[in-house]
């Protein structure tokens, strides 16, 4: 008769078992979700506060924009860096340094009393946008030891996307009644530096370091050309965005197209300069790939719809139906959109890590990419009744929640050892830019037709036709590139 397990070898078979790569990987994704859940509390959380932050700093509406300008700058900025260091010098050590420093930010952001020194905090806090590219690293990094990391991690992905969404929903729900409850602003604020300090305690606890590959060296000066270029982009961009805002006048035109025609000649010399070192930055002949290039393209494609087009959808509820369009819908009302939005993200998100499973990758990335075509085509005949609106917004946001997590995954499982976290990165870098870029055409094409109706306020209807067209177009063209991937890409590598 077989002897039961005594306590002690329980005890060492759980030891055994977290110790094991799949043992730590499933305890690693879950602390993830929480990092990610935090993640979105911070992307949700102000959103419904910037009324309240315009009265407290005395600024005006249109100041606001400058909030985001930052962020996105300092984003662009240091993503790249960041993850080649965590290559470098391991995962851990640069996913805790970005949450202390965003922990900070936060904290700052608290206690901010004057409109320069809150977008200082702002933008700081954009440091958060690092934490899924090197999660991703870490998951696929650890998976890999057993053969499984590409499985792993676009199952991860998608559970990481589900967890972030909900942070969102959370934090939004959340930030609108502490403030009711509290009717102040600073004690108000203080929750999500709270919640990001702890969530630095559980990095700093409870998640495993990745090896880093020996021999890598930081290219300093090829990071300083890609900033640079970058920010003449992105700036360009923005300042792009801030000319009917601040009504520059169209002399100001020539100060974007100076930018950014700037910026794309640096870009140039970035590429003849990386193709020529030994370590680069960012290693251009990874980019040119057959698996990797489409899907970075992919990122910018759908960060025009991801980031670009819920300020349009925002003023197009808020319309007054009396115009002929619209759904006159007030803050509120509004604000339940967005949140049904969100949930199809996370419905996304959860297929995504279900049928990739068993469905080749590549074609649910297609899938994906179409539902996002799909979805925003149909706001072209469709879009004066709300639950047309609701429907059309539900089948693009199942295809941007099944590509939000498939393509950190994607690019980490198509670039080599040792540099997962800078191309899981870029597609972080690669959709910020897609949205920066997409905003900036959208609030120029809504601004346009700003007055050419019954209100002096709202923006045309054509103006929000173009803009549900090039989204639709975005995601139709993701699609088609995405054809180009190599069949077996992105797929386990044989055990060892």
């Amino acid at each position: 008769m077989p002897q039961s397990p005594t306590p002690r070898s329980l005890s060492t078979a759980t030891a055994s078992l977290r110790t094991s790569a799949v043992g730590v990987t499933t305890a690693l994704i879950g602390w993830f979700v929480l990092v990610e859940f935090v993640s979105g509390i911070l992307q949700g959380y102000y959103v419904p506060l910037f009324s309240d932050i315009v009265v407290h700093l005395g600024i005006h509406d249109s100041d606001v924009n400058w909030f985001e300008a930052a962020q996105l700058l300092l984003s662009a900025l240091v993503v790249p860096v960041l993850a080649k260091l965590g290559d470098m010098y391991g995962h851990k050590r640069i996913l805790l340094i970005a949450a202390i420093l965003t922990a900070g930010a936060s904290w700052w952001l608290a206690f901010a009393t004057s409109f320069w020194s809150f977008l200082a905090a702002w933008a700081l806090q954009g440091f958060y946008v690092v934490w899924l590219p090197l999660e991703i690293a870490l998951i696929f990094e650890r998976g890999r030891r057993r053969s499984h990391g590409v499985s792993m991690t676009r199952r991860a992905a998608g559970l990481l996307v589900v967890g972030l969404q909900a942070g969102a929903i959370v934090g939004a729900l959340a930030a609108g009644r502490i403030f009711a409850a509290s009717a102040d602003l600073t004690t108000t604020l203080l929750v999500p530096a709270i919640a990001v300090t702890l969530i630095a305690v559980v990095i700093w606890l409870f998640v495993p370091e990745s090896t880093p590959e020996p021999g890598r060296t930081l290219d300093t000066w090829g990071f300083v050309i890609l900033a640079w270029g970058l920010l003449l982009v992105t700036g360009g961009l923005a300042w792009m965005r801030m000319i009917g805002e601040l009504h520059l006048g169209p002399a100001a035109w020539w100060w974007v197209i100076a930018l950014v025609a700037a910026g794309i000649a640096v870009f140039v010399w970035f590429v003849r300069y990386e193709l020529a070192q030994e370590d680069p930055a960012i290693d251009i002949r990874v980019l040119r790939r057959p698996e990797m290039w489409p899907v970075q393209a992919t990122a910018f494609l759908v960060g025009i719809s991801l980031l670009g087009a819920q300020g349009p959808l925002s003023t197009y509820a808020g319309t007054d139906r009396s115009l002929g369009y619209g759904l006159g819908l007030d803050a509120t009302e509004r604000s339940y959109i967005i949140g049904i939005y969100l949930v199809s993200l996370i419905v996304g998100a959860v297929l995504f890590a279900v049928t990739s499973r068993k469905a080749s990758p590549r074609v649910v990335l297609i899938v994906a990419a179409l539902l996002v075509g799909t979805g925003y085509a149909l706001f072209l005949p469709f879009h004066l009744e709300l639950w047309q609106v609701l429907l059309n917004l539900c089948i693009a946001g199942v295809g941007c929640g099944a590509l939000v997590g498939a393509l950190p995954a994607a690019a980490a499982a198509a670039a080599p050892a040792g540099q997962t976290g800078i191309a899981s990165a870029l597609t972080n870098t690669t959709k910020t830019i897609g949205g920066t870029f997409s905003s900036a055409v959208f609030g120029v094409v809504l601004a346009a037709g700003a007055g050419a109706v019954a209100s002096q306020t709202a923006a045309s209807l054509g103006g929000y036709l173009t803009v549900w067209a090039i989204c639709a177009a975005g995601g139709f063209l993701a699609a088609l590139l995405l054809f180009f991937v190599p069949r077996v890409a992105f797929a386990d590598a044989p055990a060892a």
